[in-house]
């Protein structure tokens, strides 16, 4: 079950630097996103540890082991390789003042025979697109998706806050930091979309599933999410990562065609 990437990010409309960044490796079949937090370009410094790194010492893992590990041995090695991550911003942070409170968000996935083992810390977000249904696979750990789930907010409600930035969990910020990690299945057509709040934040479901929809190849997807986004305001960076399935569609799908 080949699988094919393509990744991409913009500063936005606002924004004069970019915070955001993402790393693919394509041997390892592992993706990594991360949406920095902090002072004067600390936002910066902190994702590119958190992509750099996993992207290194967990694709290198990968390559070596990956065809003789289980996938629990996989999600311990993210989880170890997250924590690492984690503790090497920290440091950072702590050793460096302007770099004082940096951290980041975090999606990491590694593609598998039929599946994605999928972890993630913050509200940065990965997204199923499956039969044209869209379906949101990461639950955000945040002040308002934590008002929700309590009742006191509504989706509708919540799109509507100025409070969307408040993440409970970030890398970085502090000395250990709960990764949440799933698997996942998957189907051949399956296009898998991880983004920035830069992304999600100015795109509700139903304007990303007519981008996915209307689009015929992963680049194309990309640019088209990224200008949708800054046309919907672009309040802050923007970054995307599309994979997608090699393999024949569910029957009656015919909604993407192959094509690179």
């Amino acid at each position: 079950m080949p699988f094919e990437f393509f990744s991409a990010t913009d500063p936005g409309r606002l924004r004069r630097n970019n915070e955001d960044s993402v790393a693919v490796d394509f041997d390892a079949s592992l993706v990594v996103l991360a949406d920095g937090m902090g002072g004067y370009n600390a936002g910066e410094v902190a994702s590119n540890i958190a992509t750099s790194f996993i992207r290194t010492e967990l694709g290198r893992w990968l390559i070596e082991a990956a065809a003789q590990a289980s996938d629990a041995d996989v999600r311990r090695a993210i989880d170890i390789c997250v924590d690492n991550a984690n503790r090497a911003i920290f440091n950072a942070a702590h050793s460096n003042p302007q770099y004082a409170g940096m951290g980041t968000t975090l999606v990491v996935g590694v593609f598998r025979e039929g599946r994605l083992l999928l972890g993630h810390v913050g509200d940065s977000r990965c997204y199923r697109w499956r039969d044209g249904t869209l379906t949101q696979l990461t639950r955000d750990h945040s002040l308002l998706q934590e008002q929700i789930d309590a009742g006191l907010l509504t989706k509708e409600e919540a799109a509507l806050s100025n409070n969307k930035n408040l993440v409970t969990r970030a890398v970085g910020v502090d000395e250990t930091v709960p990764l949440e990690c799933h698997q996942h299945d998957l189907l051949g057509g399956d296009v898998l979309l991880m983004c920035s709040d830069g992304l999600s934040d100015m795109l509700d479901d139903e304007h990303i599933s007519k981008v996915l929809q209307s689009s015929t190849t992963l680049e194309s997807c990309a640019s088209a999410l990224i200008d949708a986004a800054n046309q919907a305001g672009g309040k802050d960076n923007i970054a995307v990562i599309l994979s997608r399935v090699s393999g024949q569609p569910v029957a009656g799908r015919n909604w993407w065609p192959f094509k690179r």
